[in-house]
């Protein structure tokens, strides 16, 4: 729980050897904090880097440091704040935390100095949710995304729909009170089509499998007939060897991974096995989980040797797989093709050789062609894409009530739903169990 009058501390840089390891003290004991355990006295200068000693409580030196005290409110807590800049390492660091604890600053708690921002006003809730999607951010995209985010970009969005509907609300709470000046059915006519607009605003606000791709990466799964060329596709797009390549059929028992970026995506590539009948129980195993990968996959390679003829489980494969997210792999286009098998894979297909890497770049290309959509919808995570769709349900029911002429007071409880799903993404609407759920998410610094 929150107390206003508790100071925490906690490492702020990553655990280990580096080149310098900080620590955040936030509360109203950081001037104490700062005075008791370095040479710097009151009045401390704010936003002032200095240059230090720090010791603990018997005096015994624990580094040469600066530290910099920032007085509230001009601070990412909107608390008083001192930090210590000491030598990279796990020693001063821990002496420095046990220090402070013996002067009675406890340790934070995961994510609780953006807890504390968000408490005091400085971010709403999905700006906070923002920091910690920068921080796991490994492309690009997802990047500006989570600064988007941080910068209001979701929150300005979903504020603007709060509003109207809260404007909404007040019509009708003016037709009920005021039953005789403004008739129900007038007040009907003219609140459907803002209803339905800001419905219309929230289903297309983001789609949660972009949203998931954007988060976790376009899990691509390589899949056909032993001996197609998998294994040396998944290489061949990685950039280096990640999976055996031999001659002898089946040799890829269990699903090997491998990851590459296209477009600031990060692509997860698993490699499986073979598909044909086995009597060998190791290979039955790992073509049992290769069909699982295709039904949990993103997208789908369908990998075809072009210089054979298509066999059974190939054709069976591009027949369950119709309808899917595919992309069809002519492999081996450095070898005389089969005319059969390239007329039955289709136009749509893309040729490659693995071992010149010709038609590589074609198939990145189709690739990052599935992942277009990640990015450009208003709202990007996954949890405020399920709120808002949520909301756009409430305000669904609401039209229809409107459309078939109910009362406006059972319109107005779905109004009132939707606003408190906004609200989650906000936080202006959240109870301690949600916000204990998302800060422990983050690192104890942060």
């Amino acid at each position: 729980m929150y107390i206003p009058e508790d100071t925490i501390a906690g490492l702020a840089t990553a655990a280990g050897e580096g080149g310098i390891a900080i620590v955040r003290v936030s509360g109203p004991r950081s001037a104490e904090a700062l005075e008791r355990l370095t040479s710097l006295r009151r009045p401390l200068k704010d936003h002032l880097l200095c240059h230090t000693l720090v010791r603990d409580l018997q005096g015994s030196q624990i580094d040469e440091c600066m530290a910099v005290y920032m007085a509230s409110p001009r601070t990412y807590t909107r608390e008083d704040v001192a930090e210590f800049q000491l030598h990279g390492g796990r020693w001063a660091s821990s002496r420095l935390l046990r220090a402070l604890n013996e002067l009675g600053i406890r340790t934070a708690e995961p994510g609780e100095f953006t807890k504390r921002a968000f408490l005091n006003g400085r971010i709403d809730l999905s700006q906070a949710e923002a920091v910690m999607a920068l921080i796991r951010s490994e492309s690009d995209r997802a990047a500006r995304c989570a600064l988007r985010q941080l910068d209001g970009g979701v929150s300005a969005f979903i504020r603007e729909a709060q509003n109207e509907i809260s404007a909404i609300l007040a019509g009708i709470e003016a037709a009920l009170d005021y039953p005789d000046e403004i008739p129900e059915e007038e007040a009907c006519a003219s609140l459907r089509d803002r209803v339905r607009a800001v419905r219309d605003r929230l289903k297309h606000a983001g789609d949660e499998k972009m949203a998931r791709i954007l988060e976790n990466g376009l899990d691509t799964v390589l899949c056909g007939s032993v001996n197609a060329g998998k294994s040396s596709l998944l290489n061949a797009l990685c950039g280096e060897s990640r999976a055996i390549v031999t001659d002898i059929p089946g040799t890829t028992r269990d699903i090997v991974s491998g990851t590459f970026y296209l477009d600031g995506i990060r692509v997860n590539l698993k490699d499986t096995a073979g598909l044909r009948d086995s009597s060998e129980e190791i290979e039955k195993i790992g073509i049992g989980l290769a069909r699982q990968a295709v039904e949990k996959s993103d997208l789908l390679l369908i990998v075809i040797d072009a210089a054979r003829p298509m066999d059974r489980e190939t054709m069976d494969l591009l027949k369950e797989t119709e309808g899917k997210d595919r992309i069809i792999v002519l492999n081996k286009q450095d070898l005389p093709p089969c005319d059969e098998t390239v007329a039955r894979a289709g136009s749509e297909a893309v040729t490659v050789s693995c071992s010149t890497l010709e038609g590589m770049d074609r198939l990145k290309e189709k690739i990052s062609s599935f992942t277009r959509g990640a990015s450009q919808g208003e709202i990007s995570q996954l949890r405020h894409i399920m709120l808002a769709g949520q909301a756009a349900l409430a305000l669904d029911r609401a039209l229809s009530l409107l459309e078939e002429e109910h009362g406006i007071d059972l319109v107005a409880i779905d109004l009132r739903e939707a606003l408190d799903l906004l609200g989650a993404i906000t936080g202006d609407r959240v109870d301690e169990a949600l916000l204990d759920d998302i800060f422990s998410r983050f690192c104890v610094g942060k």
